[in-house]
C-alpha cells in the first residue's frame, strides 16, 4: 500500500485531530494567516493589476468607468484601516480582482469596488445612482446590511440581511457573485481577528455561502471557502492533516506517475486527444469523510484522482470505456453526471478503477465547455438579461431557483421562515425522478410526491390526495429515489395538511403549505367568529353593525387589532370573546373587557347553542380524543388559538377542562344537515384465523363505509384486537357498520373509543 509508512503515525490520526482541536488564544498578529495572505499591511493599494486584467475584455469607456468608481471608493474609505492595517481600499480592489476573473461587467465590477459605502461610510443610494447609474446603485443596495434598522435579536438582523441579499440575487444574480468574492477575500485576510470572531465568520460561511456556490456552480471557489472555514474553526487539525497530506503526496508518487503514464499512452492510441491533469481532494472533504466514517487517514484512499478533458461529447465516453479496458473499474462507481446533470449544473462522467497495488483512483471525464462550467458554475455566464431564449440549461436552472425565491418571499413575512426554506434548497444531494410525460426533475435528497407536485405547480400540490411511484400507488410521505416515475392523484375537495410539512424538503413546498394553512385558517376563523358575535348580538338584543360603522376602527386602535377582520378572527380563535366585543356597540358602550361584568354579559349570551355542521374547517375541530358524531350529545371548548373544538359531553378530557375553564365552554347542537365523512375509532376483538381482516373489511365496505387506518395487537391465546379508524357519516351510519361488522363469526366484541 502507498500509505504503509504512514501507517504508525496516521491510524491514530483522528485523535491527535481531537486532541489539538482546543484552540489557543493566538498572540496578536501583524499579518494575516499564512494560507490567507494577499497584501502585506500598511501598503499603498494599487489598481494597476485589476487594470491590466479587465483591459483584455472591457472596452477603454468601461475600463475608465471602473477607474472612476474607484476612485470615488478611495475617497470615501480615506483614514479607513482594516484589522490587519493596511489601507481598507485593498478590500475592495481585492473583491474586484476575483470578479474580473470571472469576467463580470463593468457595472459588477464597480459594485465591488463600491461594496461598503453605502454600509460604511453613509453614502446615499441616489448620490450612487446618479454618479454611476441605477443598475450599480441597486446592486451595492442588495450588497448592503441593514445595520441602520433596529431588531429584537441579532440573529433577526442577520436573518433579515440574508433574505434581502437573497431577494436582491433573485432580482440580478450579480449581487451574489459579488457577495460571494467578498466573502472569499475576507476569508483569506481572517488571520487579523480575533480567534472567537474567526470561528463565527467562518461558521456563517459553511452554513450560508458555501451552499449558495454549490448551488451556483462555483465549484473552485466552493472547494477554497470550505477549506478556509476549516482551518478557522479547527486550525491545529488543518495543521495535522495538511502535514499527513504532504506526506502522502510523497508517498504516492510512484503510483501516481504509473498510472499517468499509462494513462497518457492509452487515450492517443485509442485515437483520443485529451489532456490528462491529477487532482487532489481538499482537506475538508478528507476531514469529513474521516469523521463522518470513523476512518484514520490511511484509510482514506481515494485522496487523489485524475480529470481527463476531451473535444467532444461523444469522447467522454469514449475515453471511459478505453480506461475501463486498462483498469478494472470498482462497481457501484461509476456516475453519469452528463447525462443527467447536477441540479448546479455540473456535468462529467465519474468512475473509479482499481490502479497498480490495488489503489483506487477516481476518473472524471468532461469537456473543455463542461469543465469551464464545473469550476466558475453560473459565472462562466452571469445571469442577469431578461431575454430567456439565449440561456442555456444551466441558466435557465439557476433562473428558476432565482425566480422560486421570490415566490417563497411572497408567501412568507418573517425573516427567520425564509432563511429556513432557503437553506432547504441549498442541499447538494439530489434525486432524479420523471414526470408521467418523461420529464427528469432534480429534488433534494429526501423528497416526496409532496414535494414533487409543488415542484410542478402549486395547484397540483394543494389539491394532491394520492401518487403513483412506478405504477403502483404509494403514500404521499414516501421518499423518492432516483429513477422513480412518479404520477400525482388530485381531487378538487383536498387541501393541503399540516402534518405534510413533517416530511416535505423543499422550501417551495413547505412555504406553499404554510401560506395556505395560514390563509384558509384566517377565512374560517373570520367565518366563525361572525357567527358568534351575531350570536351574541341577538341575545344581548342589539342590531348587527355595519361593515362601515366606526366604532370598528375604534375598538381596533383601543385593542391593538389592525382590522375588523382581525377582530373576528379573534372571535373565531378564542382569542377575543363575543359577547364582550358585542357589548361594545351597545348604546351605554361600556369597556367590560377587564371587569367580572363581562363575564356575567357573557354567561347570558351563550345560552343559545351554536350549529355544528362537521366541516367548517379549522375555526371548528371535531376533538380527536372521542370522536363525536351526529346524534352524539355534544359541548363546545374556546381553546385559545384554535376556535371552538367540540367534544362528547360525556369525554372525561372535556370534563376535566370545563372543570377548569367553564367560562370558555359553550352550548353546541348539530345541524341537520351535516358533513359526510366523519371519522371515529373502534376496537374489535377477534379470533385470529386466516381470512378475517378480508371478511371484516368486506362488511364495512357493504355497509357503505371506509377503513382510514388499522393497526393489530396479539392478545393471550388465539384472539386479536384490531384497532380501526373508520368514516360514518352519523351515529345512526354508524350502528349499521357495527350490525355489519357482528356478521362476521370471528368477531367477539366490538367498542367504540370515546376518549
Amino acid at each position: 500500500m502507498a500509505f504503509t509508512s504512514l501507517r504508525g503515525a496516521s491510524s491514530g490520526l483522528l485523535a491527535v485531530l481531537k486532541k489539538g482541536s482546543r484552540l489557543r488564544r493566538a498572540k496578536p498578529r501583524k499579518t494575516p494567516l499564512p494560507l490567507g495572505t494577499d497584501t502585506a499591511p500598511n501598503t499603498i493599494a494599487s489598481l494597476a493589476p485589476l487594470t491590466k486584467v479587465i483591459s483584455h475584455y472591457l472596452s477603454q469607456k468601461d475600463v475608465e468607468r471602473v477607474k472612476e468608481a474607484y476612485r470615488f471608493a478611495d475617497q470615501a474609505h480615506l483614514g479607513q484601516f482594516r484589522a490587519s492595517g493596511e489601507p481598507y481600499i485593498s478590500h475592495p480592489i481585492a473583491v474586484t480582482e476575483i470578479c474580473a476573473g470571472w469576467k463580470l461587467d463593468a457595472d459588477s465590477l464597480m459594485a465591488a469596488l463600491l461594496h461598503d459605502v453605502m454600509e460604511d461610510q453613509g453614502v446615499a443610494k441616489q448620490e450612487l445612482a446618479e454618479k454611476f447609474g441605477a443598475d450599480v446603485s441597486e446592486i451595492v443596495d442588495g450588497l448592503s446590511k441593514l445595520d441602520r434598522l433596529e431588531f429584537a435579536t441579532k440573529a433577526e438582523q442577520q436573518a433579515e440581511s440574508f433574505r434581502k441579499m437573497l431577494l436582491a440575487m433573485a432580482r440580478d444574480v450579480r449581487v451574489i457573485l459579488i457577495k460571494l468574492a467578498d466573502r472569499l477575500h475576507n476569508m483569506r485576510t481572517l488571520g487579523a481577528v480575533s480567534p472567537e470572531k474567526r470561528r463565527r465568520i467562518a461558521r456563517e460561511t459553511l452554513d450560508i455561502y458555501t451552499p449558495i456556490a454549490h448551488r451556483l456552480g462555483l465549484n473552485a471557489l466552493f472547494r477554497e471557502l470550505q477549506d478556509l472555514c476549516f482551518q478557522a474553526v479547527h486550525p491545529n487539525r488543518y495543521q495535522v492533516l495538511h502535514k499527513a497530506m504532504m506526506a502522502a503526496r510523497g508517498n504516492r508518487r510512484e503510483v501516481l506517475g504509473k498510472i499517468s503514464d499509462a494513462v497518457r499512452v492509452a487515450l492517443p492510441a485509442a485515437g483520443i486527444e485529451a489532456e490528462v491533469s491529477g487532482r487532489e481532494k481538499s482537506l475538508y472533504s478528507i476531514y469529513t469523510k474521516m469523521t463522518e466514517q470513523k476512518k484514520s487517514f490511511s484509510e482514506v484512499l481515494d485522496i487523489y484522482g485524475f480529470r481527463v478533458i476531451v473535444h467532444t461529447l461523444p469522447e467522454c465516453y469514449l475515453a471511459l470505456g478505453t480506461l475501463h479496458q486498462l483498469y478494472r473499474p470498482v462497481p457501484g462507481k461509476f456516475k453519469d453526471y452528463i447525462a443527467i446533470p447536477k441540479l448546479n449544473g455540473y456535468q462529467s462522467l465519474h468512475t473509479t478503477l482499481v490502479g497498480p497495488y490495488g489503489t483506487p483512483v477516481e476518473f472524471q471525464f468532461r469537456t473543455r465547455d463542461m469543465d469551464h462550467v464545473a469550476e466558475e458554475g453560473v459565472a462562466s455566464h452571469w445571469l442577469y438579461k431578461e431575454d430567456n431564449v439565449t440561456l442555456n440549461d444551466l441558466q435557465k436552472r439557476t433562473h428558476q431557483w432565482l425566480q422560486s425565491l421570490l415566490d417563497i418571499q411572497s408567501q412568507t413575512g418573517d425573516s427567520g421562515e425564509f432563511l429556513e426554506h432557503v437553506k432547504v434548497d441549498l442541499f447538494p444531494d439530489a434525486v432524479y425522478v420523471f414526470t408521467p410525460q418523461g420529464k427528469i426533475l432534480s429534488l433534494p435528497r429526501g423528497a416526496t410526491p409532496v414535494d414533487f407536485a409543488y415542484t410542478i405547480h402549486t395547484d397540483i400540490g394543494n389539491q394532491a390526495v394520492a401518487s403513483k411511484i412506478n405504477g403502483e400507488f404509494a403514500p404521499l410521505r414516501t421518499e423518492l429515489k432516483s429513477g422513480d416515475a412518479v404520477e400525482i392523484v388530485t381531487s378538487p375537495a383536498s387541501r393541503p395538511s399540516a402534518q405534510w410539512l413533517n416530511y416535505v424538503r423543499t422550501g417551495r413546498a413547505r412555504s406553499e403549505i404554510r401560506h395556505y394553512l395560514r390563509t384558509v385558517k384566517l377565512e374560517e376563523s373570520v367565518a366563525f367568529g361572525q357567527r358568534l358575535l351575531n350570536q351574541a348580538f341577538d341575545q344581548l338584543h342589539l342590531p348587527h353593525p355595519s361593515d362601515a360603522d366606526p366604532e370598528w376602527e375604534k375598538l381596533a386602535k383601543s385593542s391593538g387589532a389592525i382590522s375588523r377582520e382581525e377582530i373576528l378572527a379573534d372571535i373565531g380563535l378564542g382569542k377575543r370573546l363575543a359577547a364582550v366585543v358585542a357589548r361594545r356597540f351597545a348604546p351605554e358602550n361600556a369597556l367590560l373587557a377587564t371587569t367580572a361584568a363581562a363575564f356575567d354579559e357573557i354567561s347570558s349570551a351563550t345560552n343559545a347553542p351554536i350549529l355544528i355542521h362537521g366541516n367548517e374547517g379549522q375555526a371548528v375541530q371535531l376533538a380527536p380524543c372521542c370522536g363525536p358524531l351526529p346524534g352524539d350529545a355534544i359541548i363546545g371548548g374556546i381553546r385559545l388559538g384554535h376556535g371552538l373544538v367540540v367534544h362528547m359531553e360525556e369525554c372525561a378530557v372535556a370534563q376535566r377542562q370545563r372543570a377548569r375553564e367553564p367560562e370558555r365552554w359553550i352550548p353546541v347542537l348539530w345541524d341537520t344537515n351535516t358533513a359526510r365523512h366523519l371519522t371515529t375509532r373502534l376496537d374489535v376483538t377477534v379470533v385470529n384465523e386466516r381470512g378475517v381482516l378480508g371478511r371484516l373489511a368486506a362488511q364495512i365496505t357493504e355497509a357503505d363505509s371506509n377503513i382510514l387506518h388499522l393497526t393489530m395487537q396479539d392478545d393471550a391465546g388465539a384472539n386479536g384486537t384490531l384497532h380501526l379508524t373508520v368514516q360514518v357519516d352519523s351515529r345512526k351510519h354508524l350502528a349499521q357498520v357495527i350490525r355489519a361488522i357482528r356478521h362476521v363469526p370471528q368477531v367477539q366484541k366490538i367498542v367504540r373509543v370515546k376518549g
